[in-house]
């Protein structure tokens, strides 16, 4: 008799092994010949190297289709056992699948763009307003690329500018004080991986998040690097951003023209640097606009209000100046 370790690296136990370690008495049926044990991310299988052979291949397989699409069901293990194809494997358009299993794919033409433009481009600028969905398709793009192994590291950034409290006087240590910056990086990251996968993710840097001061010096190589928010750089520090590119490396900027938070009179990065780098090969620039919010309709409202708003004001103050 032969004993064997399989070790899950790319699948979350818990998915895995299902609610109430139903998936597990489903494999340990399939298997009746081999002795079966579960204890964390590993499983010991004993029996005949033959059997112990088909075990392992179905294990790597369940192992894909579990990191793949987030879950694994009593009918996945029966389609993938038998070498058939699950219901998941025929849908299209998918750019990854959320911790509930769903499909996130570009709901719009320009987000489509954007995800043609990643595929054929080593940097990316996805230009466009709140909820266009922009920052939530740049990550789910990087989390593919990672789950392809075309990378081996994500990196996300924002420039941590004040808006209202100093850094010095908000409670806690320093990621204390930066995490509010980048909860919304946090968040498109738990929709699309399991929460204890994202943890040892995170401890062991294969997904880091930093606030934009924290690249200096760095060069990032095989990795998928994302900066949000980066109309809120300077000149300076979005040149000190792009030049951080490394070998095997992409590069999304986002960005939203209408949300500067910079102090007066200090000039956006992001303005100047698409009017340096418009022509450099390479290089492809998205526009998201109205017609991409997916956010809740009242936000495409809101959005339209505030644009006849400054528009009116502009008018208003070319007017009094003629």
């Amino acid at each position: 008799m032969t004993e064997k370790h399989l070790i899950l690296e790319e699948a979350d136990p818990a998915i895995f092994y299902g609610v109430n370690n139903g998936n597990m008495q489903m494999l340990k049926a399939l298997h009746p010949k081999l002795r079966i044990i579960a204890r964390g991310n590993v499983i010991k299988a004993m029996g005949d190297e033959e059997e112990l052979a088909a075990f392992d291949e179905h294990v790597d397989k369940l192992q894909k289709h579990c990191a793949r699409y987030n879950s694994l069901a009593e009918e996945d293990i029966l389609h993938i056992v038998k070498g058939e194809k699950t219901g998941r494997d025929t849908i299209s358009g998918a750019i990854v699948f959320s911790v509930t299993g769903k499909p996130i794919t570009a709901r719009s033409e320009n987000q489509q763009r954007l995800v043609q433009a990643f595929e054929t481009h080593d940097m990316v600028f996805a230009i466009g307003p709140a909820g266009s969905g922009k920052t939530y398709t740049s990550i789910a793009l990087a989390v593919r690329a990672m789950k392809n192994k075309e990378v081996r590291r994500i990196v996300l950034s924002r420039p941590a500018v004040e808006a209202g409290e100093k850094l010095g006087f908000l409670p806690g240590d320093m990621r204390d004080k930066i995490d509010p910056y980048l909860q919304p990086l946090y968040d498109a990251l738990e929709d699309m991986i399991p929460r204890q996968k994202l943890n040892e993710m995170m401890e062991q840097n294969i997904i880091q998040i930093a606030p934009l001061a924290f690249m200096r010096g760095r060069t990032l190589n095989d990795a998928v690097v994302i900066l949000d928010e980066a109309q809120n750089t300077t000149p300076a520090q979005i040149k000190m951003f792009l030049t951080r590119m490394g070998m095997n490396t992409k590069m999304i900027v986002t960005g939203d023209m209408t949300q500067i938070d910079l102090p007066r009179p200090q000039k956006s990065g992001l303005v100047e640097a698409l009017q340096i780098l418009k022509d450099v090969k390479g290089i492809a620039v998205i526009e998201l606009n109205q017609k991409d919010i997916v956010r809740h309709k009242l936000v495409t409202r809101i959005v339209n209000a505030y644009d006849n708003y400054e528009k009116q004001m502009k008018d208003n103050e070319s007017t009094h100046t003629n």
